[in-house]
């Protein structure tokens, strides 16, 4: 058995091979949702709310059903009456009625965008002129779009059946905020006592989008027999299934979800949108029915990262101890409660050690889209305020950035202000690793720049995973599994396979399949694929292994005990078979082997990372250029050095995009007015350098092979390391994002 152990030469782990679907990638053969055609299929278009908030007085879809080439239309007449009802989607548990509200608007519109009807035509220009035909009258009411003015009393209340709840106690009259948490560590009057400096700053950050490319597209096609099917590009195959099925009010088993190749995703593509009203229209229609959104229904539509309000304060002594942290936090959730609050309060101070911690959260409803998860949801939020301030009491210390994040960093045994105790984790490795890096020990030179490092962390998940192989008379072994691939998680995952059996990763031919072709698999998200589903992969792998045994000592006519296993290869007294070799013998020894696991591990898998960063600001014009790049992460393992890289330079882009330009901006209608890539700035390859990358390994307890999650840290830090160089740069501290040009220069303007 090729039991992995510290320090193992590893034959396949750690190696670049060429993702299995990389051919069909780069042909263009694979199969997106829009790719997906059908027999008389029919197209929909959705009617969206033009109003931030308003009362449905009536819908009138009488010319709009008279339409020539129109075969159906609906409204939230047409969908089951929805009660309270919490569900488990796999990274976090939603209101079914709030959801069903969030597919099609009933008594109220809470957000401009908010799906209102829908129509299925012959094709989308028909389908584009009917949703013009449908009569919507709407009675406005007054809108809010920012959190703290959502949190007065005198705001306009959204939902009337929405109470807070405090750390479990429900609040006696409705609120726009939705949620509060608390969490204390020690006493921090004591702990601030005892400082010698603290500093207090508070930040703003804007609503920002995840910016996949690829829109939302949904295709269904409701059979005469009951069983509806839906063909979508989706997070998590098996969370569709179960929204879909609660929202439409039928047996989960009459819904299979077929996982399509996804064109993105960071979060925004676990929530249902539009598979339940393709759902419907095909009920109706009695043919399979497309959906796809425009890209201003994407961003109006969709749920983007929560804009939020922050304040931190540290207090450290002169030798550079931090003796206490306080933070409040406030976020808005978008038209619906839920939101990333907790996982905010959880990560704000989870860096580093402290003896008295006290933090506040709050989720807080507002006439915006609703919010959803974007790679580390909460986090990068929490990190801007945190490392900022950590970085100006270094500096009014006089301590140097690493030196004062090394003295304080969390190691094993350390306890979270929230309340877990880390095992063996990478936070000091990685600031060892920054302190050794050519960025980091090289000059940089010039007029207004500056170099800036921040830290970041995200918990990562466990959840659950399926996964079955079969092995195939060539020696080759198909691999069966759910975790939708977005980052090359199919290779990720063959390759723990093949090292556990001692074959190459080319002789796994992994597919990612349907809802009904494999067990329960939650969502691709949380960074839980290449860990969970990793883990299923090679508990498949001993199945295999322990039944091929068994094979080879029926061959060789001795217990299986006596057969030894060695990197794929079975021996006993001198006689030896290759996995392939002893893979032709079995049709001829017995029947199919088929290896099957479900795992559901327990706990985080904890990354941490650390960025550095070297920006040139014009004090003309408060543009901010990216000169260097670099970002340090613990992998635990990287399976793929090449997917571990992408993932961090990737999640540095989108950190960048963050920092300096992305905003949804809004009027003071609550209508957003940059729905399109053209307003709505994401960073180019003209915006960033090459990024390099440092990967640390410090090897995960509670994975055979040391993998942790990898996908969501890397948004962490971008944010605060660039605040810190463009201080570093120009002498100015941003507390607002994004800082994009106008922000800064008029900051440099009152500066002078």
């Amino acid at each position: 058995m090729n039991t992995p152990t510290s320090g193992s030469q590893y034959k396949v782990i750690g190696t670049r091979p060429i993702r299995h679907d990389g051919a069909d990638k780069v042909t263009g053969k694979a199969k997106y949702g829009a790719d997906v055609k059908f027999s008389k299929m029919l197209y929909g278009r959705v009617l969206r709310s033009p109003h931030a908030h308003a009362r449905i007085l009536s819908i009138d879809t009488s010319e709009a059903e008279s339409h020539p080439g129109v075969f159906a239309v609906i409204t939230t007449t047409d969908m089951p009456d929805l009660v309270d009802k919490m569900a488990d989607l796999g990274e976090g548990v939603v209101n079914m009625a709030h959801l069903g509200d969030n597919v099609l608007a009933r008594e109220k519109v809470l957000y401009k965008g908010q799906a209102v009807a829908a129509v299925a035509a012959a094709n989308v220009h028909i389908a584009a002129e009917a949703i013009e035909k449908i009569k919507v009258e709407y009675e406005p009411l007054p809108a809010v779009t920012w959190v703290l003015d959502a949190m007065h009393e005198d705001a306009p209340l959204l939902h009337d059946n929405v109470f807070t709840d405090d750390m479990g106690q429900k609040s006696e009259t409705p609120s726009n905020v939705d949620k509060e948490i608390h969490f204390l560590k020690g006493d921090v009057e004591t702990g601030f006592a005892a400082a010698d400096l603290v500093v207090e700053r508070e930040f703003k950050t804007a609503t920002v989008h995840q910016g996949y490319i690829e829109p939302h597209v949904a295709t269904a096609d409701w059979n005469e027999d009951g069983n509806v099917t839906v063909w979508t590009s989706t997070q998590g195959s098996f969370a569709c299934r179960t929204q879909t099925a609660e929202i439409l009010q039928i047996p989960i088993s009459k819904v299979k979800v077929v996982p399509c190749e996804i064109g993105g995703g960071f979060g925004g593509k676990i929530t249902v949108y539009l598979q339940p009203v393709a759902a419907l229209l095909s009920k109706k229609s009695g043919r399979p029915v497309q959906l796809t959104m425009q890209r201003d229904e994407v961003f109006e539509g969709t749920g983007p990262t929560p804009g939020s309000f922050m304040r931190v304060k540290l207090g450290a002594t002169k030798d550079g101890k931090l003796t206490a942290g306080e933070a409040w936090i406030a976020f808005d959730a978008g038209a619906f409660p839920g939101g990333p609050i907790g996982p905010a309060c959880m990560c704000v101070f989870s860096c580093y050690d402290f003896e008295h911690a006290k933090v506040d959260g709050y989720n807080v409803v507002l006439n915006k889209p609703k919010t959803q998860a974007y790679r580390a949801p909460g986090s990068t939020h929490a990190a801007l305020a945190c490392e900022t301030v950590l970085d100006e009491l270094a500096e009014k210390l006089a301590i140097d950035p690493l030196e004062f994040r090394l003295k304080n960093a969390a190691t094993e045994g350390t306890r979270r202000v929230d309340g877990p105790v880390y095992p063996r984790i990478g936070c000091v490795e990685v600031l060892q690793a920054a302190q050794a890096s050519d960025h980091w020990n090289s000059p940089l030179e010039g007029p207004n720049r500056g170099r800036g490092v921040a830290l970041g962390f995200w918990f990562n998940c466990g959840l659950k995973s399926s996964a079955s192989a079969h092995v195939n008379p060539d020696g080759t072994v198909t691999l069966t599994e759910g975790s939708t691939d977005i980052g090359g998680s199919r290779a990720s995952i063959a390759m723990q396979l093949a090292e556990t059996l001692g074959i190459t990763a080319e002789e796994v031919n992994p597919q990612v399949v349907d809802t009904d072709s494999v067990g329960y698999t939650d969502v691709t998200g949380g960074s839980r694929v290449t860990f969970a589903t990793g883990l299923a992969a090679y508990k498949v792998g001993l199945d295999i292994e322990h039944q091929m045994t068994s094979r080879a000592a029926a061959l060789w006519d001795c217990p299986p005990e006596q057969v030894s296993v060695e990197s794929g290869v079975y021996s006993h007294n001198g006689d030896s078979l290759t996995f392939a070799e002893l893979a032709e013998k079995l049709h001829a020894t017995g029947e199919a082997i088929v290896g099957r696991a479900t795992v559901a591990p327990d706990g985080a898998t904890n990354g941490f990372g650390v960025h550095l960063v070297d920006v040139e600001v014009d004090p003309d014009t408060g543009k901010t250029t990216i000169l260097r790049y670099t970002v340090i992460q613990d992998a635990g393992k990287a399976i793929h050095p090449s997917y571990v890289e992408g993932q961090m330079q990737g999640g540095a882009v989108q950190g960048i995009g963050w920092a300096l330009n992305e905003e949804y901006f809004f009027d003071d209608q609550g209508q957003m007015k940059n729905a399109s890539f053209l307003d709505y700035r994401i960073p180019t390859f003209l915006d960033v350098p090459m990024i390099d990358t440092i990967i640390v390994e410090v090897p995960n307890p509670d994975h055979p092979y040391g993998v942790r999650g990898v996908g969501e840290t890397p948004i962490v830090p971008p944010p605060a390391a660039i605040a810190i160089a463009i201080h570093n740069a120009v002498g100015v501290r941003m507390t607002d994002l994004p800082m994009s040009p106008p922000k800064l220069w008029k900051a440099l303007s009152e500066q002078s």
